[in-house]
């Protein structure tokens, strides 16, 4: 019955690092942002650009997206399939 306690620290932690996870997702968008303002500036000083300048952008928010699809599906094995509480489980 004592070892529950050290189950929920368990748990407790990977909703901690499932927390992380997802804000990676929120640096993602504000990245995401940063790329697409930064390719309007170009495309305004250079307008003759644009075709290279844009799919650059697009090459640069599907890198960026990986990151928060990344977070994403880190933050779910840690929520509903948490390999940690089957480590723990096992020595209990």
């Amino acid at each position: 019955m004592e070892n529950m306690g050290y189950l929920a620290s368990v748990i407790m932690v990977g909703q901690i690092a499932a927390a992380l996870a997802v804000f990676a997702g929120f640096l993602t968008a504000i990245g995401q942002g940063n790329i697409a303002s930064k390719a309007v500036e170009a495309i305004a000083r250079q307008p003759e650009a644009k075709g290279a300048i844009g799919s650059n952008m697009i090459i640069g928010m599907a890198l960026a997206e990986t990151a928060g699809v990344y977070g994403l599906v880190v933050a779910m094995i840690l929520l509903f399939a948490n390999p940690l509480v089957g480590i723990f489980t096992s020595f209990m």
